[in-house]
Formats: structure tokens, sequence, C-alpha cells
């Protein structure tokens, strides 16, 4: 944060607005994180193709050990995997790196492939829900979910909105990998899974895609949505007959710190139950789609929670949408009648 806050202050010296801007990078609550690159790489930008010439390099470099992570940890093989699920939108591929993993990693040819490439920070909780609704069709089947989000690639230095400067401060990269089983395994047990959209909000987080690369926009009304959104994860949990209020454990993308604050407000929930999505936030920044894929994790290093403890998950982007499920931890063995 330190450095993050020194650069604005050196590069952006003369701007009007420069002690708001450097008061909102405070509050983020992010203390550090994670770039592909050198930050005075970062910061030369040498075109959109340079870029996405890195997007690919680093994926490829990158994605594959934390794909066979996944695996190992749900004891699978990349024959056991039915599809893979990618989502990123911040490098562009045709074919999809779905297509390299499978030839470079000996996957089945007949492994089927889903990239995700416009929910932005809302694919995490997409994605699971896609495994979800593939694993309902086909019980035997397992997903493979893989988020790779390199946000500094999206670095524009003629970009000086406050909103731009933000954002500078906000967003870091990261790549994570799950796997949904349709038996067996350990975890959060899915049940439902539901979107919602709030109406006329699609031009409220969206990007400007120029020569330049991806020109990234964000209104400032974006931090006030849960008030919207909150009633529609409270609808969600009710038609499953749950409390949105009274669950066990939360998994939300945390794309702020008033996102966390607003909706604890809103559901009327105990802070202390977004502990894995602030500090994710705190130690990475907002990683996209990736968020909810780590809070997860840090869900499974705390020990997980207790068989059939009842939980939330949900991830929020670009339109503006929510993708939300419920589900129940599952312990293997732990089955009563």
């Amino acid at each position: 944060m330190e450095e993050t806050l020194e650069l604005a202050r050196s590069r952006h010296a003369d701007h009007p607005q420069l002690p708001l801007a450097l008061r909102l990078i405070e509050n983020t609550g992010v203390r550090t994180r994670h770039i592909v690159q050198p930050i005075e790489e970062t910061l030369r930008h040498p075109g959109f193709e340079d870029r996405n010439k890195i997007y690919e390099y680093e994926a490829k470099a990158r994605v594959p050990a934390v794909v066979q992570r996944a695996l190992d940890e749900a004891e699978l093989l990349t024959t056991d995997i039915d599809v893979i699920i990618y989502v990123s939108c911040t490098g562009f591929m045709m074919p999809s790196l779905t297509a390299w993993l499978i030839n470079s990693m000996d996957f089945d040819s007949t492994t089927r492939q889903i990239p995700i490439a416009q929910l932005g920070c809302a694919a995490g909780g997409a994605a699971i829900n896609r495994a979800h609704d593939f694993c309902c069709a086909y019980p035997d089947a397992n997903v493979l979910i893989v988020a790779c989000e390199f946000c500094s690639l999206c670095y524009q230095p003629t970009d000086l909105g406050v909103g731009s400067l933000l954002s500078n401060g906000l967003f870091g990269d990261g790549i994570a990998a799950a796997v949904v089983r349709g038996r067996g395994g350990e975890g959060i047990e899915l049940e439902r899974n539901g979107s919602y959209l709030i109406p006329k909000t699609e031009e409220w987080i969206m990007y400007d895609v120029r020569a330049t690369g991806f020109h990234f926009l964000l209104d400032k009304r974006v931090p006030g949505t849960m008030e919207p959104l909150a009633p529609a994860l409270q609808e969600l949990a009710g038609r499953h007959g749950w409390d949105a209020s009274d669950l066990d454990f939360y998994i939300i993308h945390a794309g702020g710190p008033r996102i966390l604050d607003d909706l604890s407000k809103f559901l009327q929930v105990d802070p202390h139950a977004f502990r894995f999505s602030r500090a994710t936030l705190t130690e990475y920044g907002n990683i996209a789609s990736a968020v909810v894929l780590d809070a997860l994790r840090r869900l499974f290093d705390e020990g997980g929670a207790r068989h059939r403890a009842r939980g939330l998950l949900a991830g929020f982007g670009p339109g503006i949408t929510a993708e939300m499920s419920l589900g129940r931890w599952h312990r293997p063995g732990e089955e009563t009648a």
C-alpha cells in the first residue's frame, strides 16, 4: 500500500483530486497485492498487443501448477474431468486456454470447454453455478474451474479519473482453481443457485475497448449496490427455506470494503462472517473472479465448517450482476440417518 500511494503521489502530483484519490485508496483495506511483472514494466504499457502476449505467456506458465493442486486436493486425475470452466476478463485468447490445458496436461480430448470472458468479478460465482448445473445434469461428472486474472495488465496511464486512480490501488493479479465433483469429496455440497441483474446498471462497471486495450470504467454508484442486491440474496435463500441472515458461513466477492460493510448491514450479519473475503482483499486486493475461490480456500484452511452447516456464496460484477449459490458443508464419513 505504501508503494502504491507513493507512486500515485509522484505520477499524479498535479492532479486536482489527488487528495481524494489517496484517501479512497487508503480506505480500500488493501495492504499488499501481487502482480505478474515488476511494477516498472507494468507502468510502461508497451501496447495492447504486447500486453496480451504477456497475458498468454504468464497464464500458460502459472495456471498448470494451480490446476494440479486443485486436482490433487480432489484426489482426481485430469482424465477424470468432464468439463473445464475457464473464467478471465483481463486478456483474450482464441482458442481459449482450455484447449491448451487439454493438450498440455493430458485431459481427455472429449473434455468439454466453457470459457467465460465477460462477467468480470461475477464470473467466479457464475463458474460455480454452471458447474453445479452440469453436475445436476450429469451426476457422475467432475468439473474443473479455473480463474485467471491479471488485472495489472489493464493499467492505463492516460486514465486519470478518480475511479481509475482508485482502481489502480485496488485490483491485483491472481489465479485460482477448484473442482466440483458430482459425487464424493469434501466442501460445499451445492443445493441451489441463481442470478440477479440490477436493471439499467450495465454502464456502471464496463470496459471501453480501444487500441490501447481494456479501459476499466467504474461508476461512483457501484459501492452502493448491496442495498438492492441484499434482497436478491434473501429471496434466493427464502425459496430454499433458509434465512440469508442466519447462515453458518459466507463466501462473498470482496469488491471493496464498503461492499462487505453494506452487505453486513443490509443482511444483518456479523461482520466477522465475511472474514475470509476481507482477508483476500487485504492480502491480494480485488483479484476479480478469483476472489470467491480464494475466500473459499481460506475456509478450507480454517478446517471447514461443521457437517451440514449452511452457507452462501456470491460473486458480483458487471451488469450489475449477482451470481449466488447455496449449499451445506459436507464432511465424508459424517453422514447421519
